[in-house]
């Protein structure tokens, strides 16, 4: 992406004079945000002191983060010191896979804790590890990181960061305080068409960035069949009570990272959010468990499907969606728009102002399809993939799930900025609760706070990592 002038965008915008100041208005921050506390660093760039062989901790070893532990034990440079999980047999289960991936040679010791709701302070306080995966319900989410960093750990966090804005400045405020990452561990991110397309944005392929889509549509009503553990024991009650757009990031991030927000050249501005009537939850309910089930007792508040708008400091927008219940296929979008072409994905798909070079004749058809995908990927594939993708490939996800583990133990282990730094994350997030104020209040726009306190103006970009 060639970068932007503001002021000149702003000029090309069509935005009045009124409407320029009620956007000031909406996004200014508040005293308290523009201060940091004395004594902290802005953590934007920031590189940990390297670490040779990084002594890793789990909290909540279910389905996902089951394969964290499996995954992380078997990269070089790591130990698995500790586990910690409600459950004695999850906890047991995930050591012994560990040690299978260290060959009998590492993560030998591997210290449970299991049985207690507070088994994981107790594992902090006495394995003191390197870095700590979090995978547990989201309201657990800040306490655990908060708490991991004040131990002297590196936080990494399953998505979404937190559920409140309170809770993300929280996270914020002890990362700059203590110099201890908090990365939220956004996997999408590192996925192949994702990645291809950071490339071709940063190769200013598609000129100056406008627009972009993401979402989360992925039917999971499924999940209530995990009544006692797993994801929908506890996810369900979220859909039950909190109407908006509850899982933004898996869409968001990599779009973010496109348009290099909080980063540089432009940084999140205001949203505006809408929820349609919520009746998917309670009709599947209804048709699959008794009358007196505990799922046909819940006030199903969330709207099926969210659509929310977010409008840029430079005036790019960004739609995000998000439902989880409504019979329709997966997508996450995945659109990119600037001044010279778009990248789509669902399917993916290219068109270029003049056409893609061997490809189509203008910018009325898409390059898109078997033949035509495998001549994008030869062009543009990211680097980190080509180097990457062969060894990781088996990791979940198609493979974006180990080339994100893989970066957060080198970039540990070598000293240097990782891929998505803690106000990313908590920007990201951040969508959750300010759509849910947005529906509550008819759509009234929403500022973002500036987590980095005026510090993305002087973030680098992320780089094209080889």
């Amino acid at each position: 992406m060639s970068k932007l002038d503001r002021r000149n965008f702003l000029k090309k915008t069509s935005l009045s004079a009124a409407a320029l100041a009620t956007a000031t208005a909406f996004t200014s921050c508040s005293e308290e945000e523009q201060t940091r506390p004395s004594g902290s660093q802005y953590m934007g760039d920031f590189a940990a002191p390297k670490l040779d062989r990084v002594r890793i901790a789990l909290i909540g070893v279910g389905a996902r983060g089951s394969g964290h532990a499996r995954d992380f034990a078997s990269l070089e440079g790591t130990e698995i010191v500790a586990i910690s999980d409600l459950y004695e047999d999850w906890a047991q289960r995930s050591a012994d896979r560990c040690k299978e991936a260290g060959n009998g040679q590492r993560h030998q010791d591997i210290k449970l804790y299991h049985g207690s709701e507070n088994g994981w302070k107790q594992m902090l306080e006495e394995v003191k590890p390197d870095a700590v995966i979090i995978s547990t319900n989201w309201v657990n989410h800040a306490p655990m990181a908060i708490e991991s960093m004040k131990q002297g750990a590196h936080a990494f966090v399953e998505v979404p960061m937190a559920t409140t804005i309170e809770d993300m400045w929280a996270i914020v405020d002890t990362s700059e305080a203590t110099g201890k990452h908090c990365m939220m561990m956004e996997n999408v991110n590192y996925g192949r068409d994702e990645l291809m397309f950071l490339n071709m944005c940063r190769q200013g392929l598609i000129g100056d960035i406008l627009h972009g889509e993401a979402s989360y549509i992925h039917e999971l009503r499924f999940q209530m069949e995990e009544q006692e553990r797993g994801t929908g024991s506890w996810r369900t009650h979220h859909y039950a009570n909190r109407n908006g757009n509850l899982y933004p990031t898996h869409g968001l991030g990599p779009v973010a990272q496109y348009m290099n927000l909080a980063r540089t050249d432009d940084n999140f501005g205001t949203m505006v959010s809408y929820s349609t009537p919520a009746m998917g939850r309670a009709k599947y309910a209804k048709a699959n468990y008794a009358a007196d089930h505990k799922w046909n007792q819940l006030e199903y508040k969330g709207g099926d499907l969210n659509t929310s708008i977010i409008k840029t400091e430079l005036g790019r927008t960004i739609m995000v969606q998000w439902d989880e219940t409504s019979p329709r296929p997966y997508s996450r979008l995945n659109l990119i728009q600037g001044t010279l072409g778009t990248l789509a994905g669902f399917p993916t798909r290219v068109a270029l102002e003049g056409g893609v070079e061997g490809l189509t004749d203008n910018h009325h058809q898409w390059a898109q399809g078997r033949e035509a995908l495998a001549a994008l990927y030869e062009r543009y594939d990211h680097p980190l993939y080509k180097k990457l993708n062969e060894s990781t490939k088996n990791s979940g996800h198609g493979g974006m799930d180990g080339i994100m583990r893989y970066r957060i133990v080198e970039c540990l282990r070598t000293g240097t900025p990782l891929d998505q730094n803690v106000y990313e994350g908590c920007f990201w997030s951040a969508v959750g609760p300010l759509s849910e104020k947005s529906v509550a209040e008819g759509g009234m726009p929403q500022a973002f706070p500036d987590f980095t306190r005026g510090g993305w103006k002087e973030t680098k970009a992320l780089s094209i990592i080889s």
